[in-house]
């Protein structure tokens, strides 16, 4: 059972013995919502479905809750009966945007209970430079399955209420995994305000991958984010980026590192900055 990343030639080897997969492509673009779908119908893995950010990944935008706020879980396990999944089934997710979409659906799917989710390391560029097959398209309808809902495996989301809390008590450590840019203050396209939540430390999700797009080894993980945590366990440990996704990059970049049990800011950016008189902090990280 695979629970954080797989390599290709795992995937390949379970493709051959006949595995109970269920791959997932969830490629997508901020800049342009429909683009993700496009490439997934020009080319996949085989057998893969395609999982979208903004309707299959997130909930209602109302204006006051982020750009991408998570769904009720129940509405989520809805979507997840539709794609065929089934109990102990192995998901394999990719994406070619170094695993960011990816790794909100890992996220997601262990919200939900579900542990043997794993991204493709590397994801679409790693398989295409294998030379190994893709498939064009759409797949076969599927029967929808009856997959339940059980306990959490990753901590309870934050709220904002519980980040304006914080802010006197100092009981958790918030991560922003915006760039070193966006973090500091620089006008970005895709936040409302320049900044980032006062106290926060700023660990830019890329730092998770290697110059080919790969994770870096657990040990090397595990130094960098002790490093960014300065002291802290997993558990008083806050995820958080623009929207809730890259968040998910560094939560599951600390489980490989075995710095299990992170939360996540899902509102994140988007979500505290929807109110101007909430804190703003500008510069390095504190």
């Amino acid at each position: 059972m695979f629970e954080t990343i797989i390599q290709v030639e795992d995937v390949q080897a379970l493709l051959s013995s006949g595995a109970d997969l269920l791959i997932l492509d969830c490629e997508f673009d901020l800049g342009d919502p429909d683009k993700g779908q496009a490439l997934y119908r020009a080319g996949h893995l085989p057998g893969a479905r395609y999982v979208d950010l903004e309707r299959d990944l997130s909930g209602p935008v109302t204006g006051v809750n982020g750009r991408h706020p998570l769904p009720a879980r129940t509405a989520f396990a809805a979507s997840v009966r539709t794609w065929g999944l089934k109990p102990d089934q192995q998901v394999i997710a990719y994406d070619g945007n170094g695993g960011i979409y990816a790794a909100r659906l890992w996220w997601m799917l262990r919200w939900l209970g579900h542990a043997p989710v794993a991204l493709l390391d590397g994801g679409r560029q790693a398989w295409i430079a294998t030379g190994l097959p893709m498939e064009s398209g759409l797949p076969p309808p599927t029967r929808e399955s009856d997959f339940a809902v059980s306990e959490p495996l990753v901590g309870t989301p934050v709220t904002t209420r519980d980040l304006l809390a914080n802010l006197d008590r100092g009981e958790l450590q918030v991560i922003d995994a915006r760039d070193a840019q966006r973090f500091a203050g620089q006008p970005h396209p895709l936040d409302r305000a320049p900044g980032h939540i006062p106290g926060a430390r700023n660990r830019f999700y890329r730092d998770n991958l290697d110059e080919q797009g790969r994770f870096k080894p657990s040990e090397a993980l595990a130094q960098e984010f002790g490093a960014v945590l300065g002291g802290r366990g997993p558990h008083d440990t806050v995820m958080q980026c623009g929207s809730g996704v890259t968040a998910c990059h560094n939560a599951l970049a600390m489980e490989i590192a075995g710095l299990k049990g992170t939360r996540l800011y899902a509102g994140s950016w988007s979500e505290w900055t929807a109110d101007p008189a909430r804190p703003i902090a500008r510069g390095t990280s504190e």
